[in-house]
């Protein structure tokens, strides 16, 4: 099995540390993984000797956030060389931004409808995260379903258990309220793709299209402009795409002559119903190792 997309402890949603991660895997059957965390690739050495004494193959990730006209997209990069100084700009470039983005979603969440949730629950909330006054809508979501106040109001009654938004509740929250263009959205100045492909590439890496499925929603028409600019691959099986979604993206990927990779975008507790292996990838192992050999070796 090939899981090329997972997060640990070292992004701002992760649960589990890189060797955790690593366990998981072995235990899962993985025997290809890549650790992609959000906007930081200090995961990627524990990571990588974790793997390899549990006989697992490792390849180096990371997960970007960037732009395309306008619009937020996350470009994923393999097989860099993730001690250098480039990625460390891009966690700073985030990082330098979160505290005031935080606020900013805390004062939206409190003019939604939640006015009892204080800077004070959400510091708690950080406690142990390497990230720190970085509050996003998966950390809103776990505080706001665990106080009394609102057990009761109607916003959240599609997270909680039964509801139709409950099988992802904190993920589904941060979708529906905290994304680009939703009511708490804080906005972040991530750089351009073209900028971040030109990275990945300097640093020896691989450039791939993350879960385009989401990002792509309703505006499909930008993926050929995309593939124009560089990429080398698209992550065409995700835990976020169904079989006709991961079809039309292979078809577009053979048609460019880029490669085809798989993910579950695995997290833990903020994704609680995502396995690791869980993209629906239906090449065989065979042919996938065959196309990531394309970008990865």
């Amino acid at each position: 099995m090939i899981d090329l997309h997972m997060h640990s402890r070292y992004s701002d949603d992760g649960e589990f540390t890189p060797t955790e991660l690593a366990e998981r895997c072995a235990k899962a059957g993985v025997r290809m993984m890549s650790v992609t965390d959000h906007n930081c690739a200090k995961a990627n050495e524990e990571a990588q000797r974790a793997a390899k004494e549990k006989g697992i193959r490792y390849i180096s990730g990371i997960e970007i956030d960037c732009t395309y006209e306008n619009v937020n997209f996350h470009v994923l990069g393999y097989g860099i060389d993730f001690w250098n100084s480039d990625f460390e700009a891009i966690e700073k470039n985030v990082a330098d931004q979160s505290a005031q983005a935080s606020l900013e979603r805390l004062e939206r969440t409190q003019a939604l409808g939640f006015s009892h949730i204080s800077e004070k629950d959400m510091l708690a909330m950080e406690e142990g995260n390497y990230w720190q006054k970085n509050w996003t809508g998966e950390m809103f979501a776990e505080a706001l379903l665990a106080m009394p106040e609102y057990a009761d109001h109607p916003l959240l009654a599609p997270y909680r258990p039964g509801g139709g938004r409950s099988d992802n509740p904190y993920v589904n929250f941060y979708w529906d309220y905290y994304s680009q263009g939703k009511p708490c959205y804080a906005k972040t100045d991530y750089p351009i793709m073209g900028e971040i492909i030109e990275t990945i590439h300097r640093n020896h890496g691989a450039a791939v299209l993350a879960h385009p499925g989401v990002n792509l929603k309703g505006k499909e028409i930008m993926l050929e402009d995309i593939l124009r600019l560089g990429v080398d691959g698209i992550e065409v099986f995700s835990s976020y795409h169904n079989p006709e979604q991961a079809q039309a993206f292979y078809k577009a990927a053979r048609e460019h002559g880029v490669s085809v990779t798989c993910g579950s975008d695995y997290h833990g507790k903020t994704k609680p119903s995502i396995a690791l292996g869980q993209h629906g990838c239906t090449v065989s192992e065979e042919e996938m190792e065959e196309m990531l050999g394309r970008i990865c070796l």
